[in-house]
């Protein structure tokens, strides 16, 4: 599989923190479908869940009700993300999303901080990877930007891989950001020679985002959630997904 340079960058919003809020109350609100829809109307390529088990977002009868929705917008992707060791595997059994994202947290975990390693995590992985795609559901791992990594994620039958860029947000706005830029190009290049896919995500946000596009080669998708949502709390929905749409633009006008 050979990803070309030039593809557009697609954006999933994830939706995780939608769940956060309503959550602490039992009026039902901010609704999570609503929220998925207004994205969707407003451009968004996807929707990114994260149920886990603890139920502290994403409940359970948000992704079979979220799989409803997805069939009334069949270009948009639907993504469920979450270590296929706890309750992952049940939710893509019974919803058979376009995408899985497998990530190594774990229970009590506040947000994913790493992605899987090799050959450790092989074994386990395999059997679940192989799984997925008999269900006809993409498999993405998410990984750090280590390029020697990505020849292991494809010979484990991975389709593509999420790259962790917490790191590369951080470093963002420090002298930092250039080597930074350096190490995930090399990790999306030593990907793309291995015929993976390569998706993006964690804290990338209105600032660092055209960047990190015009220097990543072959970035298929980007998930972006906190920065998103809480954006959104100012802008609204349909704004903010424009504005990241536009980040996308711009950074795509600046590839080289």
């Amino acid at each position: 599989m050979t990803t070309s340079h030039s593809s557009r960058t697609a954006l999933s919003v994830n939706i995780n923190k939608v769940a956060l809020v309503r959550n602490t109350r039992h009026l039902g609100i901010p609704s999570v479908t609503r929220a998925s829809q207004l994205c969707l109307e407003a451009g968004a390529q996807g929707i990114t869940i994260h149920p886990r088990p603890d139920e502290r977002h994403i409940r359970a009868s948000d992704v079979y009700e979220l799989a409803e929705l997805m069939k009334q917008w069949p270009r948009a992707e639907f993504n469920i993300e979450g270590n296929p060791t706890q309750n992952l595997m049940e939710f893509i059994r019974q919803t058979r999303p376009h995408q899985a994202t497998f990530v190594p947290d774990s229970e009590e975990q506040f947000t994913s901080d790493h992605g899987w390693t090799f050959p450790q995590d092989a074994e386990r992985l395999k059997p679940l990877i192989d799984e997925c795609r008999a269900l006809g559901v993409r498999v993405s791992l998410f990984m750090d930007p280590v390029p020697e990594q990505m020849a292991a994620a494809k010979a484990v039958g991975a389709d593509r891989v999420e790259l962790y860029t917490e790191p590369y947000a951080a470093g963002w706005a420090t002298p930092d950001k250039e080597q930074q830029l350096l190490t995930y190009a090399a990790a999306a290049q030593a990907a793309l020679d291995a015929g993976l896919g390569i998706n993006a995500g964690h804290d990338l946000n209105r600032d660092n985002l055209p960047e990190f596009v015009a220097r990543v080669p072959g970035l298929l998708e980007v998930s972006i959630g906190h920065a998103l949502i809480a954006d959104a709390l100012e802008l609204g929905y349909a704004e903010t997904v424009r504005a990241y749409q536009g980040c996308i633009d711009a950074g795509m006008a600046a590839r080289k």
